[in-house]
């Protein structure tokens, strides 16, 4: 993974919006004609964060499936499909059973249960308060032991990715996974703990991640988990209890990458990217020492939005391990107000003064598709890149 020497390298989270007439063929029940559209469609998304100015892109996540435009879990929901054991036909998501964790008292309950969306609850339910949160499938059950069963998915993703990126001539790209501790939060009636659910889906989504690093490519692991789950426990954790909770999550992320290239793979933080409130997220000084505890090369975390913004000054007192990098989130995609250059350059200044020029990928909060309009996505993408070469022209004068 390489680190700027020259200017400020851009980057983002995943997931950009998806052509309609794409979305269309997710929904149609095509496999020939779903396979010619992703095709193209990958290569048409490349090329155009190319023309945008992006250094590293990435495939948009356009291989994992998207029914409607709006649409807040595709990144994660992708791997119902890509795991053996599984029933597809549990409760929603918002239903589910609260579960005790292994470590401690900490009792995990449901989206629906969430702190935010309970204090907030007639901003939740009015259809016209601007809060989206996608639709609410059913979530599937374990029944039998985890698995990997995307094979000939991942193969297709990657060979279309690759594809693309060689037309345009970018020898770098990234492709998302999701972390086992996102991928293990379905029901389960065949471990016999929430650990052994853990520790399968980390070994299953191993083969995933070995597939995208064999193929020359830098790997995301997406695990807003680590962060997100903070709002699901009730009664409300100690921060203490809360870190001990989330470290068994870093723990098998770091058993289903051992062994793996360090220096191709990044890790992506966010608290939800669902537009509401936000107000009981955990504070980045919190949970940074646990995102540092991650084995890989670099960082991904939101620092854009109004809600974490001003949390850049955690690294005023947190020291970055000499070998990373961080990605902090510049534009965002919680406002559909497109962000100024100026100020792109300004928030990218703040990082590069606290740990150095060559350590920060200028990137956006959290994935921009699926989560606000096409057009607004792609001029925060032109904004990020402008205001990079603003900020270039600061730190190498």
């Amino acid at each position: 993974m390489r680190s700027s020497s020259d200017h400020i390298l851009t980057s983002h989270a995943g997931s950009l919006p998806r052509p309609d007439d794409l979305i269309a063929a997710w929904g149609a029940n095509d496999d020939r004609t779903l396979a010619e559209r992703l095709r193209a469609a990958v290569s048409e998304v490349v090329r155009r964060q190319r023309d945008a100015g992006i250094d590293i892109p990435g495939d948009g996540e356009f291989g994992k499936p998207m029914a409607q435009r709006v649409n807040y879990g595709s990144w994660w929901r992708y791997s119902w499909n890509r795991l053996g054991g599984l029933n597809p036909e549990g409760p929603s998501l918002y239903e589910m059973e609260p579960r005790r964790s292994s470590r401690g008292h900490v009792v995990l309950t449901s989206f629906g249960d969430r702190r935010d969306r309970r204090r907030f609850a007639a901003a939740y339910n009015d259809p016209e308060s601007g809060i989206t949160t996608g639709p609410r499938p059913a979530a599937p059950i374990c029944v039998a032991p985890i698995h990997y069963a995307g094979r000939e998915a991942i193969k297709a993703d990657i060979a279309n990715f690759k594809a693309a990126l060689e037309a345009v001539g970018i020898e770098e790209g990234f492709m998302t996974a999701v972390a086992p501790g996102s991928a293990s939060r379905i029901g389960n009636s065949y471990y016999k703990t929430e650990e052994e659910l853990l520790y399968a889906c980390a070994d299953a989504m191993r083969e995933e991640y070995k597939a995208i690093l064999d193929a020359g490519l830098i790997l995301q692991l997406d695990d807003p988990a680590i962060a997100e789950n903070w709002d699901m426990i009730n009664p409300e954790p100690t921060v203490e209890e809360y870190q001990k909770f989330t470290m068994a999550r870093v723990e098998a992320l770091n058993h289903a990458i051992r062994g793996l290239p360090e220096d191709r793979i990044r890790f992506h933080l966010c608290w939800g990217s669902w537009h509401g409130p936000h107000t009981t997220d955990i504070a980045m000084r919190d949970i940074v020492e646990v995102m540092l505890a991650i084995n890989v090369r670099a960082y991904s975390f939101e620092a854009g939005n109004v809600r974490h913004e001003h949390e850049w000054k955690v690294w005023q007192d947190v020291k970055l391990p000499d070998d990373r990098l961080i990605l902090p989130g510049i534009v965002s995609h919680a406002t559909n107000v497109v962000e100024h250059p100026e100020l792109v350059a300004e928030r990218i200044m703040r990082f590069a003064d606290l740990v150095g020029r060559e350590r920060v990928i200028a990137s956006t909060d959290c994935g921009l598709g699926g989560r606000i309009h096409p057009a607004i996505a792609w001029a925060k993408l032109e904004a990020l890149a402008q205001g990079a070469a603003l900020a270039t022209r600061q730190l190498w004068r």
